[in-house]
């Protein structure tokens, strides 16, 4: 009998991976005629409207979207009518790519569409979403603090098990930074390969952070290049903050986004009017810089002053924030300024009915506050949060990257009187770091 040893390569070590090249930003984030970087928001009413954007290479010079009442059976496709898209290019520093915008108008109120975009020969698979009732029912939407570093490796798990918690949520919120530097392409392919077909099927309401701030030729911050491309928000703010500054109402839930970047006076005096022309049952407020900082030594007096004697006036019910890469969320009882804080609650009588959050989704990780009339702090702690209405009731709860409650409370409107908040009680302990010691 002949045996014939046979050599077989030795299993690679750890660190022995000397012939894989790594794979360049420029090549991972390559435009190609395929559509990608597909999300959709709004720029009208979401009962009848539904804006899309996508992505694709230069040689795509005529976007197109097709859309048809989703059916159970296969043969909606022939229903389907065209829309030609906007197109508008933009030059990154990896790469060059046209940007496309489509709003399918005429929709009808509490219907399932289904869609797709592309050019006529590449096409995109087909999504769904649903048109906002004409009368208000029960929903809900995710709210994210900063997702900004690591976004791939590190956020895209928060906001897959956030999406595992909440498969129907009617619209993601994110209150800014959702990338780290402004004008790098690979980090906006970062957060929209995170979020990938969710985007596509779930509307993305966003407002701009510090991070979404780029430096212009003359020293100033500007918005980022990608900001007005990559997204289609409302025009109704003040004049030159389009789509970075707006409102809108899905169902019974009045969205007031701000942009705490800048022009902070002129946005005062258009919330006022917004506020004073408000209709809706729920007012949510969102924008990026805290009214009351949960980040060592952060503070925003000047934005406080401005803006929250509007809110306290017109008993905004909530504000979503970001920034401070902590969590804190306030009752009702809430000073006017953090300056001399004193310890105890009992100091802040003030009851305007809005509470306050501060939240991080992302892992970059300060030194919390602890200011003394949070309910709820944390450090070190990514979280994503689920906002549940249903009619005179609101619902919060902030989970953690694993799903455990941390946080909760409920609103309930009271008519001619300020919200009852009721504290509901938190599956985990408080996560805060030991003190540090300091040296005498």
């Amino acid at each position: 009998m002949t045996c014939l040893l046979l050599a077989v390569p030795a299993a690679a070590h750890e660190g022995e991976h000397d012939h894989v090249v790594q794979v360049q930003a420029d090549e991972m984030y390559r435009p190609t005629a395929m559509p990608d970087r597909i999300v959709l928001c709004w720029n009208n009413d979401p009962r009848t409207t539904q804006a899309v954007n996508w992505r694709t290479s230069q040689e795509v010079s005529k976007g197109l979207a097709e859309i048809a009442v989703a059916e159970a059976g296969p043969g909606f496709p022939e229903k389907a009518r065209q829309v030609v898209a906007t197109t508008e290019a933009l030059t990154t520093d990896i790469n060059k790519a046209h940007f496309h915008s489509v709003s399918f108008t005429d929709l009808t109120p509490g219907t399932r569409y289904a869609y797709r975009v592309g050019d006529g020969t590449n096409w995109s698979e087909w999504f769904q979403f649903s048109t906002a009732d004409d009368s208000p029912q029960p929903f809900s939407f995710i709210y994210f603090g900063d997702a900004q570093n690591n976004v791939r490796s590190m956020w895209s798990r928060v906001i897959r098990e956030a999406h595992r918690d909440l498969p129907k949520a009617a619209f993601f919120l994110h209150a800014g930074d959702l990338i780290n530097r402004a004008e790098k392409d690979a980090e906006w392919g970062e957060w929209f390969g995170s979020g990938g077909w969710l985007n596509a099927m779930i509307p993305s309401v966003a407002v701009p952070g510090n991070h979404e701030q780029a430096k212009a030729e003359d020293g100033q911050r500007r918005l980022s290049h990608h900001w007005r491309p990559s997204f289609t928000f409302p025009e109704n703010g003040p004049e030159g903050l389009e789509e970075s500054c707006y409102t809108m109402v899905y169902q019974n839930l009045r969205i007031i986004a701000l942009n705490s970047n800048e022009r902070q006076a002129e946005q005062a005096a258009w919330l006022e009017t917004v506020l004073q022309k408000n209709d809706s049952q729920w007012v949510a407020c969102t924008f990026h810089h805290p009214i009351f900082s949960t980040g060592k030594d952060r503070d925003n007096p000047e934005l406080r002053d401005l803006w929250k004697p509007l809110f306290d006036k017109y008993k905004v019910d909530i504000v979503l924030q970001g920034h401070d890469h902590t969590y804190g969320r306030t009752g009702f009882a809430v000073p006017d300024t953090i300056a001399n804080v004193p310890t105890g609650v009992q100091a802040f009588e003030q009851r305007h009915g809005t509470v306050y959050v501060v939240s991080v989704s992302g892992p970059k990780m300060y030194n919390n506050n602890r200011l003394p009339f949070m309910k709820r702090l944390a450090e070190d702690t990514q979280l994503y949060q689920l906002i549940h209405i249903d009619g005179a009731s609101l619902r919060f709860e902030a989970r953690t990257a694993i799903g455990e409650l941390y946080d909760a409370f409920e609103l309930k409107k009271q008519p001619g009187q300020t919200n009852q908040l009721i504290e509901l009680e938190p599956e985990v302990s408080e996560n805060l770091r030991e003190p540090a010691i300091e040296k005498s």
